[in-house]
């Protein structure tokens, strides 16, 4: 495979397929994966980095970011809590070479009952007989106000209610209990 880049040919060697391979894995299993080399070896095959929490870094961090960037060929994504947006003007020589910004919007209505139905048939499938009717999501958006990871922690523990229970539908009363279990802060 050979693809045109901003410094020229890409060639896909053995050394990259091994790196997709592993960077594959670390998407699929959610884990943090470290990759390392001498300067100028395979890692310029890297095609995309992203960072998680970006908020958190320092002005430096932030340069060494751009440094990178302007240096290598590879698109670069920062992820952040509301308000990176608005420090970003603050570093010049890093903002200028931002392309565009994409604002996450919590999950709600289509989004969400999609979202929430296709979890429940991974997570709670051991229990679950039925999708959860309109009242069950309603119940876990109130709860969760959309945010992804929030609901994914109480689809866990909602699995966990109904086996233990030995229920096979998603209630009022077993989302509140799953509720219970967590520490989510008042409605």
């Amino acid at each position: 495979m050979i693809a045109l880049r901003r410094h020229g040919p890409f060639v896909a060697t053995t050394e990259h397929q091994r790196f997709v391979e592993f960077a594959n894995a670390v998407r699929q299993n959610r884990y943090i994966g470290l990759c390392f080399g001498a300067a100028g070896e395979d890692q310029a095959h890297i095609e995309l980095v992203i960072i998680d929490e970006a908020d958190r870094l320092s002005h430096a961090a932030l340069e060494r970011s751009r440094d990178l960037f302007d240096r290598a060929d590879f698109g670069l994504i920062l992820i952040g809590m509301p308000g990176i947006e608005k420090r970003m003007p603050r570093y010049p020589q890093f903002y200028s070479r931002v392309g565009f910004a994409h604002h996450f919007h919590p999950l709600q209505g289509k989004n969400l009952s999609f979202v929430t139905t296709h979890h429940c048939r991974k997570v709670c499938s051991s229990a679950l007989r039925d999708s959860p009717n309109a009242k069950a999501i309603a119940a876990i958006s109130r709860i969760t106000g959309g945010n992804f990871r929030l609901l994914h922690r109480l689809l866990v523990q909602i699995e966990r209610v109904l086996e233990i229970n030995k229920r096979t539908a998603i209630t009022a009363e077993v989302i509140e209990a799953a509720r219970n279990m967590l520490v989510i802060g008042a409605d």
